[in-house]
């Protein structure tokens, strides 16, 4: 798995709450739509419905990761939350 200074524990709660949050935002429609497993998956894992992803299921919530990075155009930092990383994004 790729390394990145956010631990793979807060990725997933981000990621989790991204989809809560902003699912029905026009902004990130795209964004959702295209992730349509990944951010389920972080949800799932988030609120212990999934115990632990495969090695696919890894790999499809790094890449889902890394597109939210790149979409909104932002730097791995290590994150602590959503709150942190939209804060960062809005500042750019």
């Amino acid at each position: 798995m790729k390394k990145t200074k956010t631990p793979f524990s807060n990725q997933i709660e981000i990621l989790a709450e991204l989809w809560i949050e902003y699912r029905d935002d026009e902004e990130f429609k795209d964004f959702i739509e295209y992730n349509d497993v990944g951010l389920p998956l972080a949800y799932g894992l988030a609120n212990r419905l999934v115990e632990s992803p495969t090695e696919s299921g890894k790999a499809m919530l790094q890449e889902t990761w890394d597109l939210l990075l790149a979409g909104l155009g932002v730097q791995d930092t290590g994150y602590l939350d959503l709150e942190e990383l939209m804060n960062a994004w809005r500042s750019r």
